[in-house]
């Protein structure tokens, strides 16, 4: 009988062997192997993303070792026919720089609306023709046609010690999708953070250039953070060695923003986070380092190129960066991808906040509580809630010893002595919260000097706040209180006129606004890299934790839109009020799955692709914190998390915190399905793509929900 497979090797066999023949050969002949293959010296593949009606994004980076400091001449071709029989752009002067990794961008124009390319990129050396694996992408639909549009959103990449089995089954499932959105964290900058990461195993990063990294942690807790282009290069090549990565990326384009981990942990504008508060990390070398690496190694144009190659030098770096842009795919659906990074402010708690400093005193709380309900204005009468001015003399002795504990917890922290003196300086005089003082003074052995707080005036600290040391993230951007930060946040809102929660910046909003309300199609999604859905464990009626301090509700996490609670009600109040119809906001960053109506207006939230899920951070967090697994918080908080969050959310209709996945979006005239597509958390550490396709199957689960009249409801 033919057997099609020895007929296939053989066939194989022959195109090795008029590779290697140097003479006769041409442009059509002159391949090295079999094309599904892919040639060596195209290491990453290629990608595409950015689709449009009439272009498209083509990405490629070639690798010759031999030239590594030489700039490299390629080739593109781009076809309707998967042969490339008939070819719409055949370019053979593509230069791929050296002083950009040899990575190009390619914008393609002239295309016509939603129809399906094939591409691939070659680069000839010693008369042999090297090529790419061939590549598909499609263009968007033309505007106002009547068609149905379907994506998947996904986030958060974490390579170290992690397969990507979402994206196999991605590729087992052979969807036709017009795009995919990839709401950010496409890199982690860090090389084995062990407070988040995995310990490697056979998936690490390692740098090139480890000297020119910023060196964190100590023992067996160090790792290395990305800090130059070369690191931050590195980060891209490693994870885009990847195959189920490659495949994905050689068959949808892509629409990408970037979250934290591009740059840096918990960012906000240029500045990390690393030292939470110990010292300035203002990083603007570091954040430009990140964004030419991002620029090289993603296909997007920010640039805003006519045509060709495009200019990575040309396109804007912080703080006049602009990766926001929106599509519009039909007359059914207009995407608009925000930056909730590049312009946002600090978080609203500094990290080096003395627990004890009052943040409102009373003639602002006074203010803040008009017009609230007499039971809740008394609660801020409680002793709990009274303060004194540590600059008066009567406090001296008071203020001395304060002032030496702070200097000592400073020091310990690994401030130097200068360091620590300037912090107590200002943190360590004026208000000040009895409630926390009080502690501090009788812990230090100073019983005589507690203050009663009688007949003293009453104000909010950051204590109240959950605020409990120093340089400590709880309390700051983890687990913060909620009733009391967001009277806090409403205060500074309107206090800063808005700047304290300018998420956006003013250039961003104004777009923003102006493509949200003059939209005519019949959704308009917005891709946030942070999630809407209020993540709220509600502790406060718990009568079997016996710390009174914990029967309160909190946030889990005040680095996403949670943390800027004014801004979220005021934006999508908004909505509603100018208008918008069937609004829908896709996010990620959390590493969970939610699905939820805030403030009338629905979101999702799809899961982490890899990176280790809220559930089992929360877990490491409580455990750390001294919990035990039995402990009635940590069952409340961890292991019956999706209960909590949704008895304290009303709106949040779905809640998965320990699988990985990804969602699928079906855009409809009348509806939007959206299914999630899950895997537990437990099997990422497993490579499935070394297994039959069956068993990775068996693991996934789908689970869809209808949004339909600003309501999102199971299917």
């Amino acid at each position: 009988m033919f057997n099609p497979f020895k007929r296939r090797t053989f066939l194989q066999a022959v195109v090795a062997v008029a590779a290697t023949t140097t003479f006769g050969c041409s442009d059509s002949d002159a391949e090295t192997s079999d094309p599904s293959a892919g040639s060596p010296f195209f290491p990453q593949s290629l990608a595409s993303g950015d689709p449009r009606p009439d272009s498209v994004i083509l990405w490629v980076r070639v690798e010759d070792t031999a030239r590594a400091s030489e700039d490299l001449t390629l080739r593109l071709e781009v076809s309707t026919t998967q042969d490339f029989a008939s070819l719409v752009l055949d370019k053979k002067d593509l230069t791929a720089q050296a002083a950009h990794d040899h990575a190009v961008k390619v914008k393609v124009t002239g295309l016509s609306p939603r129809t399906t390319y094939y591409y691939r990129f070659s680069y000839e050396k010693d008369g042999q023709k090297n090529t790419t694996r061939v590549g598909r992408t499609r263009t968007a639909p033309a505007a106002g046609d009547d068609v149905p549009v379907k994506f998947v959103f996904a986030s958060c990449q974490d390579f170290i010690g992690r397969y990507y089995n979402a994206w196999q089954r991605l590729l087992q499932l052979d969807a036709d999708l017009d795009f995919i959105v990839f709401l950010g964290d496409y890199v982690y900058e860090t090389t084995g953070d062990t407070s988040f990461q995995s310990s490697g195993g056979g998936r690490a990063v390692r740098f090139s250039e480890p000297e020119g990294a910023l060196a964190q942690g100590t023992g067996v807790t160090a790792f290395l953070a990305a800090n130059t282009v070369s690191n931050y290069r590195d980060l891209y090549k490693t994870v885009r060695t990847d195959r189920q990565l490659q495949a994905v990326h050689e068959r949808y384009p892509f629409i990408i923003t970037w979250d934290d981990h591009e740059f840096s942990d918990d960012c906000w504008k240029d500045v990390a986070t690393y030292e939470d508060g110990k010292r300035d990390e203002t990083q603007r070398e570091r954040k430009h380092n990140a964004e030419q690496a991002f620029l090289e190694y993603i296909p997007l144009d920010s640039a805003q190129t006519a045509e060709g190659v495009v200019d990575v030098d040309a396109e804007p770096r912080f703080p006049n960066t602009r990766i926001y842009r929106d599509f519009e795919y039909g007359r059914h659906l207009k995407l608009l991808v925000t930056d909730y990074r590049s312009y946002r402010p600090d978080h609203l708690i500094p990290e080096d906040a003395w627990p004890g400093a009052v943040a409102l005193d009373a003639t602002l709380l006074g203010a803040a509580l008009q017009g609230q309900p007499d039971a809740v204005k008394q609660v801020f009468q409680a002793d709990t809630f009274a303060y004194v001015n540590l600059n008066d003399a009567a406090y001296a002795a008071q203020k001395q010893v304060l002032q030496g504990v702070y200097l000592k917890q400073a020091k310990d922290a690994g401030l130097t002595d200068v360091e620590a003196t300037q912090k107590v300086a200002t943190w360590v005089q004026g208000p000040v919260a009895l409630f926390y003082v009080n502690q501090v003074l009788q812990a230090a052995g100073y019983a005589a000097l507690v203050i009663p707080p009688a007949d003293k005036p009453r104000g909010l600290a950051y204590v109240h706040m959950g605020k409990s040391s120093l340089f400590n993230i709880q309390g700051s951007r983890y687990v913060v209180v909620k009733d009391t930060f967001d009277l806090f946040a409403a205060v500074k809102y309107q206090l800063s006129a808005g700047k304290s929660e300018d998420v956006f910046g003013p250039d961003q909003e104004a777009w923003f606004n102006q493509t949200l309300t003059t939209a005519t199609n019949t959704w308009k999604m917005v891709v946030s890299s942070t999630s809407l859905s209020a993540l709220i464990w509600d502790l406060s009626k718990k009568t079997d934790i016996s710390d009174p301090s914990l029967r309160q509700r909190f946030y889990f996490s005040v680095d996403q839109w949670d943390g800027f609670p004014t801004k979220k009600k005021v934006m999508l109040n908004t909505l509603k009020a100018k208008g918008v119809q069937n609004a829908l906001f896709l996010s990620g960053d959390i590493h969970a799955s939610f699905a939820s109506v805030e403030e009338g207006v629905p979101t999702l939230t799809a899961p982490g692709i890899t990176s280790g899920s809220i559930k089992s951070l929360a877990g490491l967090a409580l455990l750390g914190a001294g919990y035990a697994q039995g402990a009635p918080v940590y069952q409340y908080a961890v292991a019956n998390m999706e209960k909590t969050l949704k008895d304290s959310n009303a709106g949040l209709r779905f809640a998965d915190t320990d699988s990985h996945g990804f969602v699928l979006v079906e855009v409809k005239a009348d509806e939007t399905l959206a299914t999630f597509h899950l895997i537990p958390a437990a099997e990422v550490a497993k490579d499935y793509s070394k297994r039959d396709g069956s068993e990775l199957e068996a693991k996934f689960t789908a689970t869809t929900f209808r949004v339909k009249n600003s309501d999102i409801q199971p299917a």
